[in-house]
């Protein structure tokens, strides 16, 4: 399967990426794939060598002609989110990607496919052991643990690089060129409740949320994406109320940084009340199919009798932290007044735990705006703080501010209409990009980020254009030859 891949243009990233892709790499396991860089760069005789939160740094000197032009740091992430689909048999330790190719798309076989940020990797990777790319020395910067804190970005020290410019390969559209993005925070409810006896004469039943697309937390919240903890708590509210319903668990959800496409809860109701609560929940789950059929043409709900569980929340617990999940902001909070198109400020409601007397709520806020970062943080933790959970801030990484006089942004909005005779879109995303982080101790480094089009990153459809591979390959291969100098 993966042969067909090795085989596509250009072959220096495709070959390279598959290679990557064999490696297993979840955030905060990268052991082995720091390992298999640091190998890489010593292989090709160059200077490799990992910091002391594991970031690989590779250099190599400039090609004849190119020793006079500024030092290029060439930076992309080494790890990748791991989801795949329920239906899907596969060890993230253990086996490497498996990829097919769908037309114009590379994807993988029930997983995510890793393009996110491994196209990146494999494009420095095709660089440093090129004999014939015209360069000027550079720097690969390989860093860790993006995906759910970029732990790398935060503890690489001042002065450990040389470089003048960076070059982010990590944006997502091959016609965006990238001059800032969101900060962002992780804000996580917890409280604890007492389980109680079910009560008698009641029925078991489980509640399924699946078949949505899922997607990235920044680039893909103003979409209009279901959220499936959000459309788990719409059709949960009301329900002791309506017909006795008790919560035994609640399984929403998985990382921060993707919306959740999946949630399962196991639930009792009175039995006096068995069939108004199935004709009511398949009248509210029509309305909602009904209310999403254009973005989520697959999504799914499920409601199924089963065993009915020994124990159920304790009922004040239940009702409150309902109500809180209800009310808690998901989606878009503020557009820019700046810049027009760009989601300043918003939340994911990405992770929601009850089980086993304990209640965990995680959630991603992102903003270019850190005033507004924190507004809405605060708006989130007042909301779960009044139903007697204790909400803690973590994460906490600065945006990306926009530099329009950028030279390096100059040399690139010049190269790339000159390949593709159009103008490329000069934009900040709203994801956290390392940029920021690095920025703060590296203060002067001329940044801009860019890649091919990658679709549906952190779900099980992400996929790669091919032709936008080669395009994007055709502007790195440019932007190399025309780095200023010194």
């Amino acid at each position: 399967m993966n042969s067909e891949i090795i085989q596509l243009a250009p072959s220096e990233i495709w070959s390279n990426f598959a290679k990557l892709n064999a490696v297993p790499r979840a955030s905060k396991k990268e052991e082995r794939v720091i390992a298999f860089m640091k190998a890489f760069g010593e292989s090709l005789g160059l200077e490799a060598f990992v910091d002391h939160a594991g970031n690989v740094v590779i250099r190599k000197p400039a090609t004849a002609g190119m020793e006079d032009r500024k030092m290029v740091v060439m930076q992309s992430h080494l790890d990748m989110v791991h989801q795949k689909n329920n239906d899907t048999v596969f060890d993230f330790d253990t086996q490497g990607i498996e990829m097919l190719i769908d037309g114009d798309w590379v994807k993988a076989k029930g997983t995510t496919l890793g393009a996110d940020n491994g196209l990146g990797v494999a494009t420095i990777m095709a660089v440093l052991e090129s004999k014939e790319i015209a360069h000027p020395p550079i720097e690969a910067l390989f860093t860790i643990d993006e995906e759910t804190g970029m732990t790398g970005a935060f503890e690489l020290k001042g002065g450990l690089l040389q470089g003048d410019i960076l070059l982010n390969l990590d944006t997502e559209e091959d016609d965006e060129i990238g001059v800032g993005c969101a900060g962002g925070i992780d804000v996580t409810a917890k409280r604890s409740y007492k389980e109680e006896s079910t009560p008698d004469n009641t029925i078991g039943y489980s509640i399924t949320v699946k078949g949505l697309q899922g997607g990235h937390s920044g680039m893909d919240i103003h979409k209009g994406l279901g959220n499936a903890n959000k459309i788990m708590t719409r059709l949960l509210f009301d329900g002791f109320e309506n017909f006795g319903l008790r919560i035994h668990s609640f399984d929403g959800g998985s990382l921060r940084n993707a919306i959740p496409r999946e949630a399962v809860v196991h639930c009792v109701i009175d039995s006096v009340h068995q069939s108004s609560f199935e004709f009511e929940i398949g009248n509210l789950s029509k309305q909602i199919k009904k209310e999403l059929e254009t973005m989520e043409p697959e999504l799914d709900i499920v409601v199924e009798q089963t065993n009915t569980a020994p124990t159920v929340m304790e009922l004040g617990v239940q009702e409150g932290i309902i109500k809180a999940l209800y009310a808690a902001q998901n989606g878009v909070y503020r557009m820019s007044a700046d810049i027009t198109d760009l989601v300043e400020t918003s939340n994911n409601i990405a992770r929601v735990e009850i089980k086993e007397e304990s209640i965990h709520v995680g959630c991603l806020t992102r903003s270019s705006v850190e005033t507004s970062k924190m507004d809405l943080a605060n708006s989130l933790r007042a909301t779960f703080e009044l139903v007697g959970c204790e909400v803690e801030f973590s994460g906490d990484y600065p945006g990306w501010t926009p530099n329009m006089k950028s030279p390096i942004l100059k040399v690139m909005t010049e190269l790339y209409e000159k390949l593709n005779g159009e103008k490329p879109h000069v934009a900040a995303c709203h994801a956290g990009l390392e940029c920021g982080i690095l920025g703060q101790n590296y203060p002067e480094m001329d940044m801009i980020s860019f890649g091919p089009t990658i679709k549906g990153a952190h779900s099980p459809d992400e996929r790669a254009s091919i032709s936008s591979v080669q395009k994007y390959w055709s502007f790195v291969l440019e932007i190399l030859k025309n780095i200023p100098k010194k």
